[in-house]
């Protein structure tokens, strides 16, 4: 899904658009599993007793919260947080109900770097860090593909430098 283009100023490109890593997903994906597992697993256990259909509305209820809360808003989160580098800044969006947003100029840029473990680099992500004018570095986790994303932010910052 591209980044909604009414959103940048004229003359600006998206070069790239990314949200987190999957990686981040694992855990709501195995709290879903698991409680699916135990509703069906206790729904079995009450099935011949004579509240049963409560039960099972009990249980149903419980369920939908737990996956609400451990499955629906990590996944809602992941999806509605961006990381874009455009020609002229990088922006990074998070939130649902409020959301929040960051925005630094390329030209702003001191240095970036990248790191990431080995399991990182098995999954193809890491940790974007960029230097700006503030006075801390600025670090995105779960970046993926980070290497690329570092080469294109390094080439913008170039062209920046070169254009001024």
């Amino acid at each position: 899904m591209a980044y909604p283009d009414d959103l940048l100023v004229e003359g600006e490109e998206v070069v790239i658009h990314r949200h987190p890593h999957w990686k981040m997903l694992v855990l709501p994906v195995l709290a879903f599993l698991v409680t699916i597992g135990l509703a069906v697993y206790a729904a079995a256990l009450i099935r011949n007793l004579s509240w049963a259909g409560y039960g099972w509305i009990g249980l149903a209820v419980v369920a939908t919260v737990i996956i609400v809360w451990l499955t629906v808003t990590p996944l809602v989160r992941w999806r509605t947080t961006h990381f874009v580098l455009t020609t002229h800044r990088v922006l990074v969006r998070e939130g649902v109900l409020s959301r929040q947003g960051l925005d630094i100029p390329v030209s702003r840029i001191n240095s970036v770097q990248f790191r990431h473990t080995i399991v990182e680099r098995l999954l193809g992500c890491g940790t974007l860090v960029i230097e700006s004018a503030s006075d801390e570095p600025l670090e995105f986790d779960d970046v993926p593909g980070v290497e690329k994303v570092y080469a294109m932010l390094y080439n913008e910052v170039a062209d920046s430098d070169v254009s001024d």
